[in-house]
């Protein structure tokens, strides 16, 4: 008699189902018209002409109060403390300003071997959807202008300069411009293109 071992995906696959009976058994979660009010495009005009783009994963009801859905899955518990973390996630304080809408919640499916679902809920005050679009604005200023902020290295373990302000390469340290940067014959003057076969 041969024993069939579980692989990775039957896992997810019994995971995911006993997470899903978990969400309809609570019954917590109302979205109403699902065809309209699920993965919602919402499109916003910016003062220069442009458009802001975002998708919201659903729009409906959350104990009965109406507000926007983000669904998320995670192996570990989402924190609830201090209290009024959540109301400071980028993600979520967008998509309030996006819709108008005050009330968020992020609906998380923790994957592990006691199934779970958290209703994480907050509220988006006007100053924060008013402070969101004023960095929006400023922001995409920026990029038609071609000024962009410098990163810290610090995030990228390949950079070895950790305390510099800019990306990759240092301009002021020469060595690290000679080994990093190759300069091919031509480069300047573009016959490089010539190389290509029609």
């Amino acid at each position: 008699m041969r024993i069939r071992r579980m692989t990775h995906w039957d896992r997810f696959y019994h995971q995911g189902s006993h997470l899903l009976g978990r969400f309809a058994q609570d019954d917590r979660v109302q979205i109403r018209n699902p065809k309209q009010n699920l993965q919602v495009k919402l499109t916003r005009s910016l003062p220069g002409g442009g458009d802001f783009v975002s998708y919201v994963d659903a729009i409906g009801e959350v104990d009965g109060t109406k507000c926007i859905i983000d669904w998320k899955t995670t192996t570990t518990r989402y924190a609830e403390q201090p209290q009024g973390l959540l109301a400071l996630d980028p993600q979520l304080i967008c998509y309030s300003w996006m819709s108008g809408i005050s009330d968020v919640a992020l609906i998380v499916f923790v994957r592990k071997s006691a199934p779970e679902v958290q209703y994480l809920k907050t509220f988006i005050d006007e100053g924060q959807r008013r402070e969101f679009g004023q960095l929006v604005e400023t922001t995409v200023n920026q990029i038609e202008s071609g000024h962009f902020l410098p990163h810290s290295g610090i995030r990228f373990p390949q950079n070895g300069c950790v305390s510099c302000p800019h990306l990759g390469i240092c301009l002021g340290d020469q060595q690290l411009v000679d080994s990093k940067l190759i300069r091919r014959a031509g480069a300047n003057d573009l016959d490089w293109l010539d190389q290509f076969e029609e």
